[in-house]
């Protein structure tokens, strides 16, 4: 399981932006499954780097009824295995018996633990609300295959397949991975609300203030209606 250091800095490096985070081993590699990440940079800690950023402007996605009593929100990481493990999974029934029908607001905020998974939320956003959702799907379904193409270079192909998957031009999806305050941005409101809600591994889920690690589709539907009572 590796640990992970804050992520420090952040450039435009040819296309996409480019966020290095500094690891154990020097490396900026996809992280594994299950990471446990230590304690999110502080607003005092980025004071001058992200003076100029104003994290109120990245909207939540979510899904469901927004006036539900009971909010789910999901910490996840795109070059998370787990996390695609859960949306091909427990997500499929908790869409079904509890966002669909009205029960939960559900909410997916992204965790950035290296570049290749702000580049894949860069794409999912640059969609807008009303794609973003299918494009997670997309990305999860095929995590393996472009979190694994090798070269950055390569990585970024894939992403954009995926992004022209949804109508995206080329052009749509250069000036969004090129959106260097955006990616900022982005980096700050994911370190912003780990922060507050404690969050330390993916996937994690809020329910209704309270933190609660990966679990099965059985022990959420206990929380959730534990919940709503």
């Amino acid at each position: 399981m590796k640990r992970i250091i804050p992520l420090v800095v952040a450039a435009l490096v040819g296309v996409g932006a480019y966020f290095v985070f500094v690891a154990p081993s020097g490396q900026d590699t996809p992280v594994a499954a299950s990471t446990v990440v230590e304690p999110v940079a502080t607003a005092a800690d980025n004071a001058d780097e992200n003076a100029d950023l104003d994290t109120s402007v990245i909207p939540d996605m979510s899904l469901g009824n927004a006036d539900a009593p009971v909010t789910v929100i999901e910490y996840a990481s795109y070059t998370c295995p787990h996390c695609a493990n859960f949306h091909s999974g427990v997500f499929k029934d908790l869409k079904r018996d509890y966002i669909d029908t009205g029960k939960i607001n559900f909410v997916y905020r992204e965790v950035y633990f290296d570049r290749y998974g702000l580049w894949a939320s860069m794409i999912a956003r640059c969609a807008g609300p009303d794609k973003f959702f299918g494009l997670t799907d997309l990305i999860y379904s095929g995590q393996s295959t472009w979190s694994r193409a090798g070269e950055p270079s390569a990585i970024i192909g894939e992403l954009r397949k995926i992004g022209r998957l949804a109508g995206l031009s080329d052009e749509t999806l250069q000036a969004c991975l090129e959106d260097d305050t955006k990616a900022r941005t982005l980096v700050a409101w994911y370190q912003e609300n780990a922060e507050e809600d404690g969050v330390r591994s993916t996937p994690s889920f809020v329910i209704n203030g309270t933190t609660y690690n990966n679990m099965s589709f059985e022990e959420m539907s206990k929380l959730i209606d534990e919940a709503a009572e």
